[in-house]
């Protein structure tokens, strides 16, 4: 009891405090010359202008240089055709296994 009586003290003492805030209206802090002081900065005029920076893109590139070579590129295609191939053929082949499995399992369970 002694605890319960406490905690209720506590308790009243927070609730007195937390009584005696504040109220101040939050439309008097917002008058139209603050609020709109933001905004009238962002529309004054610039007077700077860019600066155009030559170094910042380096010396220029030939872009036949880049380019990739093409018998390189037919390669590439050929190798990756290649690679499909064999994905589908071993598809076809797990496809085929599970298939044969499904059914010796249902030879299994109609022989019992």
């Amino acid at each position: 009891m002694k605890k319960f009586a406490q905690f209720a003290v506590i308790g009243t003492a927070a609730l007195a405090v937390a009584a005696c805030g504040n109220s101040n209206d939050a439309s008097t802090e917002a008058m139209p010359e603050t609020v709109e002081m933001p905004a009238d900065e962002a529309l004054e005029p610039i007077a700077e202008e860019p600066v155009v920076d030559e170094e910042a893109l380096g010396p220029p590139v030939d872009p036949a240089a880049n380019a990739p070579d093409p018998i390189t590129t037919e390669a590439v295609a050929d190798d990756a055709a290649a690679v499909a191939d064999e994905a589908i053929a071993a598809a076809e082949a797990a496809e085929a296994a599970m298939a044969a499995e499904a059914a010796a399992a249902i030879d299994a369970i109609s022989e019992e």
